[in-house]
């Protein structure tokens, strides 16, 4: 291996233990949930899942676990909330 493949793989693994070098702006996935499988979008801060929950909710169980894994790399749901 050459001494210019060897510095890119240290510096690879210099960003990997710095995450908050990374920050998404768009992604799209597949949740294997307890019941059903559902496809999640994230694309400038907001949050789309096909459960169908994070519409009525701004949020559901999916969306919330991608925020905990993805933590400081998402922005996190923007929860509805209803008139007072």
């Amino acid at each position: 291996m050459d001494s210019s493949m060897i510095s890119k793989i240290e510096k690879a693994m210099r960003y990997a233990n710095e995450p908050d070098r990374i920050s998404f702006v768009q992604f799209k996935l597949h949740f294997s949930g307890d019941h059903n499988s559902h496809t999640v979008t994230y694309d400038e801060g907001q949050w789309t899942c096909t459960c169908g929950f994070v519409g009525a909710r701004g949020t559901c169980s999916h969306v919330m676990t991608l925020e905990r894994v993805l933590t400081g790399m998402v922005e996190q749901a923007q929860l509805m909330r209803t008139p007072a």
